[in-house]
């Protein structure tokens, strides 16, 4: 069975390598179409996201269908098919917090990283991604960058607390 420290060791693994640990553990979990989601979990982990060419080799050696593999990886939020930056910034969008401002929020910062939803800016700093409801609707509009949640964020404090990471 394939260990938790051979796949946090796959930063300086050659893609052959991480695509021979990813055999390894399609194969540790029975190639089962049940196991499916653990396994995608682990190929995420071993390659930082799941782009096509890692759910094809999924598909093929579970003996699964493209459509498949693709359908359980974009239902899940989780999962990403783009690589991630240093930093994930959430913006909440809950009710709460798009009242409160959260849709201007966004908007700045799309207009401050120069990248859309779901995108990743070019130098791999940040990613921007949106949660519907973080559960601080006490502290609206609230965001999220990597799980840290900052309180009654407006558009004129965007700068300065991505500033504060670069």
């Amino acid at each position: 069975m394939i260990t938790t420290e051979e796949v946090c060791s796959v930063h300086n693994m050659t893609e052959a390598k991480k695509f021979d640990l990813l055999k390894e553990v399609i194969k540790d979990y029975n190639k089962k179409e049940s196991n499916l989601i653990q396994i995608l979990h682990l190929a995420q982990a071993i390659f930082g996201h799941i782009p096509p060419d890692v759910q094809h080799f999924i598909a093929d050696q579970m003996e699964l269908s493209i459509s498949k593999v693709n359908s359980v990886l974009t239902f899940y939020s989780f999962f990403s098919t783009q690589p991630k930056g240093k930093y994930t910034v959430s913006i909440c969008l809950g009710t709460a917090c798009y009242v409160r401002g959260g849709k201007e929020v966004l908007s700045k910062l799309k207009s401050v990283l120069g990248i859309d939803v779901g995108a990743t800016t070019e130098d791999k700093i940040f990613s921007l991604t949106v949660m519907r409801c973080i559960g601080a609707c006490g502290l609206a509009p609230a965001m999220t960058i990597n799980n840290k949640v900052y309180k009654q964020v407006n558009p004129n404090k965007i700068q300065r607390i991505l500033g504060m990471l670069k």
